[in-house]
Parts: C-alpha cells; sequence; structure tokens
C-alpha cells in the first residue's frame, strides 16, 4: 500500500503526522510517538494536498478549538487485529472531556463477545493505536487513576485531558514505565 502522509502543527502538543492511502486516513502519530508509522508497511510518502488531508485538518482544528468534533465524521481506515479494531471502536466512544479505564474496554468487549478480556491485552492494542488524538487514547486511564501508556508521553497526556476540562486532579503519574522518564521510576508522582 503506497501511504501518502502530510504534517499538522498544533500549538498545544506541536506537530502531527497525517497518513492516508489517499482516500481516507490510515494514521496519525504524534512527532515523539514510540509507534510512529505503526500500521503502514513501507515508506511515507509527502503528498500535502490530497483532500482527506484538509477534511482532516479542518476536524484538528475544530479540536484545538475545542469545539469536541465527532471522529467518526473523518474517514477511517487504518488496519489492525479484529481486537485492536475493537478496541478502537470502545476509544471512539468515550465522550470528549471523559475517560474510561483499561479494565472498563475489556469489561466491554468481553461482554460483547462472550470471551475474557484482559485490561492488559486491551492496554496493547491501546499502545499501538495508530489515530492518535483522533480515536482519543489519551482518554484511557488505569483504574487507580494512573496515567499510564501514552505514545505521547505522560505530559502531552495530560495537555490533552486539560484541554478537554476534564478534572484530572483524580490521576497520578505512573511511578515507572515506558512513556515516562526513567528518573523518575519510583516515584507516585501527584499533578
Amino acid at each position: 500500500m503506497v501511504a501518502y502522509c502530510a504534517e499538522y502543527e498544533s500549538e498545544l502538543i506541536g506537530p502531527l503526522t497525517l497518513a492516508s492511502d489517499g482516500e481516507s486516513i490510515v494514521g496519525c502519530w504524534f512527532g515523539n510517538d514510540r509507534h510512529f508509522g505503526y500500521g503502514v508497511s513501507g515508506p511515507l510518502e509527502p503528498r500535502d494536498g490530497l483532500p482527506v488531508f484538509d477534511c482532516a485538518r479542518v476536524w484538528l482544528d475544530r479540536y484545538f478549538a475545542g469545539e469536541a468534533p465527532d471522529p467518526r465524521v473523518l474517514p477511517l481506515s487504518a488496519g489492525g487485529t479484529p481486537f485492536q479494531l475493537r478496541v478502537r471502536e470502545a476509544m471512539l466512544d468515550i465522550p470528549y472531556g471523559e475517560t474510561s479505564t483499561y479494565g472498563d474496554i475489556a469489561r466491554r468487549i468481553a461482554a460483547e463477545t462472550g470471551t475474557k478480556t484482559s485490561a492488559r491485552a486491551v492496554g496493547g492494542a491501546v499502545g499501538h493505536n495508530p489515530l492518535c488524538l483522533i480515536v482519543p487514547c489519551h482518554r484511557v486511564v488505569g483504574a487507580n487513576g494512573n496515567l499510564t501508556g501514552f505514545g505521547g508521553g505522560i505530559d502531552m497526556k495530560i495537555r490533552l485531558l486539560e484541554h478537554e476540562g476534564t478534572d484530572i486532579s483524580q490521576f497520578f503519574r505512573p511511578r515507572h514505565g515506558t512513556a515516562i522518564d526513567p528518573a523518575d521510576w519510583g516515584k507516585r508522582q501527584e499533578l
């Protein structure tokens, strides 16, 4: 699959890279995303003028203006396993300014499929979300208020939640993990 890319610049979080197959959005990654390019095979070819990128930019402009646009209005077709696609659907149902836990999503999928699902498995799927921000993985938190696991880093997750007006006083930074500075491991950090 040939994938085209274009940049979007946000004052709040910096650059985003958008990817498209020419008709739909197949990727959106933070500049520092640890899974940058996930889901796209082959190189990304710059192609700024595609109408689908214009549509995505309008959506992103509305999001950063605080309008809470519906991600389902965008033509999204990022690939993934059936499980990853179910997790993405669950994330799309998390309202702007609210959060859900990995466990909540696991229970939802288990109820839909009749198959036991673990919060850890959901975490893996959330972590490999190729449509960051658009599919709101930043709204997924640990059951105990831990702001764990975010490809753009914990500081960016906090900025996005604050931007949406989420009460973050109930959350804390994780003691260790892949999304924090190793110098802070072992410390519970209040926000």
